[in-house]
């Protein structure tokens, strides 16, 4: 039986995913850190996963228009799943939530996370759009 290197067992371990964000704790397991590391940056290099935040990295797929790698689900997506891999139950915003039930004709012009009472300042970045976060830190209840 052949054994697998880490690169390897890391592309196994995301095309078995069904999710399209992983953290880099998630191949903790798989090698020492520095192993890790390169493993991760190859992958990337390679255009098989793209680099969106601090030890965030989501599946990606080539662009169709610059030919350079992608990911593969909006920003608004990974941020999401992003949020409830670090264990915070993301809501829509203000904005978002006034304009979904009516109590507002303004567009939203873009997406923003409400984190309820964490206050959140991990960067989630696809292309030149960063994730926005609003809390609930200052209201009392």
């Amino acid at each position: 039986m052949t054994k697998l290197n880490i690169q390897d067992r890391m592309i196994r371990s995301i095309s078995n995913r069904a999710e399209e964000v992983f953290l880099r704790s998630d191949f903790e397991g798989m090698g020492s850190q520095s192993q890790v590391s390169r493993g991760l940056s190859t992958l990337v290099s390679a255009g098989r996963i793209v680099r969106i935040g601090y030890g965030v990295f989501a599946k990606a797929k080539v662009s169709s228009i610059s030919g350079k790698p992608i990911p593969r689900q909006p920003l608004e997506v990974l941020t999401q799943e992003t949020l409830k891999k670090l264990g915070v139950v993301p809501e829509l915003g203000k904005a978002q939530t006034e304009y979904a039930k009516g109590d507002s004709i303004q567009i939203p012009m873009k997406t923003v996370f409400n984190t309820g009472r964490r206050r959140i300042s991990r960067k989630i970045t696809v292309g030149n759009r960063t994730a926005s976060y609003e809390n609930n830190y200052r209201t009392t209840a």
